[in-house]
């Protein structure tokens, strides 16, 4: 296939396995960075010329499947797990790859994100985070009896959570409201809604999807995507409709069909500016043949350019 360029200064792809539930209140998604991987991750990115490397797996604490303390289910654990992602991504990013988290729960987007937004604020770079969830993730101790730290990655990234997770990145908050914008939301507590209207993200959730259409919603979502931005995708495969993606352990229904998540995924590509990636919550217990990974893998072939082989370079959209 034709080589894809990728953002300037950025010499190929590291991949980043993250095996843990030690955030989530099911069992399993430790086992999708392998299901990724035999979905063919590496070779779909490779496939465009990209230099991909993959760096193996981290080797964090087991899930002691515990209750919650003081409103955290597992925290040490999930520390432990976010200190080492912060230190992997941060290293391939000085390195200049472009680092695939595939993980694992969603509490991981605490380490990765951390470390994005801390190299962007060492290299005087602006940070635009793309989260792609069916869930806000702005729960904290006191809105979530389950004490899940899958459910409260953006509030811990806003600063609103234990010290010893918000603190991880060096700077608190690690992320600034204002460079998230949320994508495919429909299940948030009462208490969330407030705390994410007060902070002030900006959320496209589905209804706001199916009124304006996910070309709209996207439009607006990179707007102001520049040069110097560093774009940070963010996807919870619970992100789409469960109808075409039954692997998570989260499912509701009512998500992207998979040519609104397609579309997502192409005009990121259309940018050049994509710099990092997660990729999370994939549950292979659940999944029917890994037809989840699978779809998770055709959107990353999207997001490195697929679709854009197939156009003229000068071809607008009509």
């Amino acid at each position: 296939m034709t080589q894809l360029s990728l953002p300037p200064g950025v010499d190929g792809v590291s991949l980043i396995g993250a095996p843990t539930d030690v955030g989530a209140g099911m069992l399993g998604a430790r086992m999708g960075p392998e299901a990724l991987r035999v979905a063919g991750i590496a070779q779909a990115v490779a496939q465009f010329g990209i230099d991909v490397r993959d760096c193996g797996n981290l080797a964090g604490p087991p899930n002691p499947w515990q209750s919650a303390v003081n409103g955290f289910r597992h925290l040490p654990e999930v520390v432990a797990w976010n200190q080492l992602l912060h230190d992997a991504v941060r290293t391939e990013l000085a390195a200049a790859r472009l680092p695939v988290v595939m993980g694992g729960d969603h509490c991981l987007g605490i380490g990765s994100i951390s470390a994005v937004a801390r190299h962007c604020r060492e290299r005087g770079r602006k940070l635009r985070v793309l989260w792609f969830d069916a869930h806000a993730d702005f729960n904290t101790a006191t809105l979530t009896p389950s004490g899940n730290i899958h459910g409260m990655p953006v509030a811990c990234l806003c600063g609103h959570g234990p010290q010893e997770l918000v603190e991880i990145g060096g700077h608190v908050p690690a992320l600034n409201a204002r460079d998230i914008r949320q994508i495919g939301i429909r299940s948030v507590d009462e208490g969330e809604k407030r705390l994410v209207h007060d902070i002030g993200i900006e959320v496209f959730d589905m209804r706001y999807i199916d009124e304006m259409g996910m070309r709209h919603t996207m439009e607006i979502a990179l707007a102001l995507v520049d040069a110097n931005t560093h774009l940070h995708v963010s996807l919870d495969v619970d992100f789409l409709d469960p109808d075409i993606a039954p692997g998570v352990g989260t499912t509701v229904r009512g998500g992207p069909t998979y040519r609104e998540a397609q579309l997502c995924m192409e005009m990121i590509a259309d940018t050049g500016r994509l710099a990092s990636l997660d990729l999370v919550e994939l549950n292979p217990a659940l999944d029917v043949r890994n037809q989840t990974a699978e779809l998770a893998v055709d959107l990353v072939e999207s997001l490195f350019g697929k679709s854009t082989l197939m156009r003229k370079p000068s071809a607008g959209r009509k």
